[in-house]
C-alpha cells in the first residue's frame, strides 16, 4: 500500500510511505516555518511526487493529520487532502496529529511506558494527549486530545514542542522538546494500522477551541 500523509497542525509536511519501502519511507518533505502552509505546501506535495517518479494514480489512500493545531493552517492541509482524494478518486482517512509525535517517540530509545505528547496552542496554552506503550510498541492513545494550560497537565514525561515551551512547568524530555507532528511518522502509523484492521477518523478537523474570527452580528439601524 502506497500512502500519501500530510500534516499542517504544526509545520507544513508531506510523506509518501509503503509497506514494500524500507522504514516503509518513499519520500518526504517538511517546513520549519509555522505559518506559510497554503503557500508552500502544493508546491511542495508536487515536487516530492515528481522526484519519487509517483502520480497521483499510484497512490492507495491519502491520510490527513486533522489536528488539534490552528484553524489557519490545520484549514491548509485539510483542504489539500480532501482536493486531492477527490480529483484521484482515493480513500482519504483522518489522523490525530499527536499521533506522530507519539509515534517518534514510541521508536525512540527514549520511550517510557506512558508519556505525554504536547504541542504549542499559543494563547499560553498547549494541546496534549497521554499515550501508553502496548507489546508491539505501538502508542495507544489513553486520553485527549486536550487544550489547557501547561501546569495543569498530569505529572509523566512530556515530549514535543509545547512540552518545551513549559519546560519549567512540564517533565520536558530534551531531545524531543521542539519536536512537532511530521506527516511522516503519521503516514508510518496510519500504514501500521491500516495494516492490522483498524477503522482511521474521517477528515473531520479537531480545532478545540472557538475560532477567533466571529461573524458580525446584524448591525442595528440608526434611529
Amino acid at each position: 500500500m502506497l500512502i500519501l500523509a500530510i500534516d499542517t497542525s504544526a509545520v507544513a509536511s508531506a510523506a509518501l510511505v509503503s509497506d514494500d519501502a524500507p522504514e516503509s519511507v518513499v519520500a518526504s518533505f517538511a517546513t520549519e516555518d509555522t505559518r506559510s502552509h497554503a503557500e508552500v505546501l502544493a508546491p511542495g506535495i508536487h515536487t516530492m511526487l515528481s522526484e519519487a517518479g509517483v502520480k497521483g494514480q499510484d497512490v492507495d489512500a491519502i491520510v490527513v493529520g486533522v489536528g488539534p493545531g490552528p484553524f489557519t493552517g490545520l484549514r491548509s492541509g485539510i483542504a489539500t487532502a480532501r482536493t486531492l482524494a477527490f480529483v484521484w478518486g482515493k480513500p482519504l482517512h483522518g489522523m490525530m496529529s499527536l499521533d506522530a509525535v507519539a509515534l517518534e517517540v514510541a521508536e525512540s530509545t527514549a520511550a517510557p511506558s506512558e508519556f505525554l505528547v504536547v504541542t504549542d496552542a499559543r494563547r499560553k496554552e498547549v494541546y496534549w494527549a497521554r499515550y501508553s506503550l502496548n507489546d508491539a510498541q505501538l502508542p495507544r492513545l489513553e486520553d485527549g486530545p486536550h487544550v489547557g494550560f501547561a501546569a495543569d497537565l498530569p505529572d509523566l514525561p512530556a515530549f514535543g514542542a509545547g512540552a518545551g515551551l513549559y519546560a519549567d512547568a512540564l517533565q520536558a524530555h530534551p531531545d524531543f522538546d521542539g519536536e512537532q507532528p511530521d506527516a511522516l511518522y503519521l503516514g508510518q502509523f496510519a500504514l501500521a494500522r491500516l495494516a492490522s484492521g483498524h477503522t482511521l477518523l474521517d477528515s473531520t478537523p479537531l480545532y478545540l477551541r472557538e475560532s477567533d474570527a466571529q461573524v458580525p452580528g446584524p448591525r442595528k439601524r440608526a434611529l
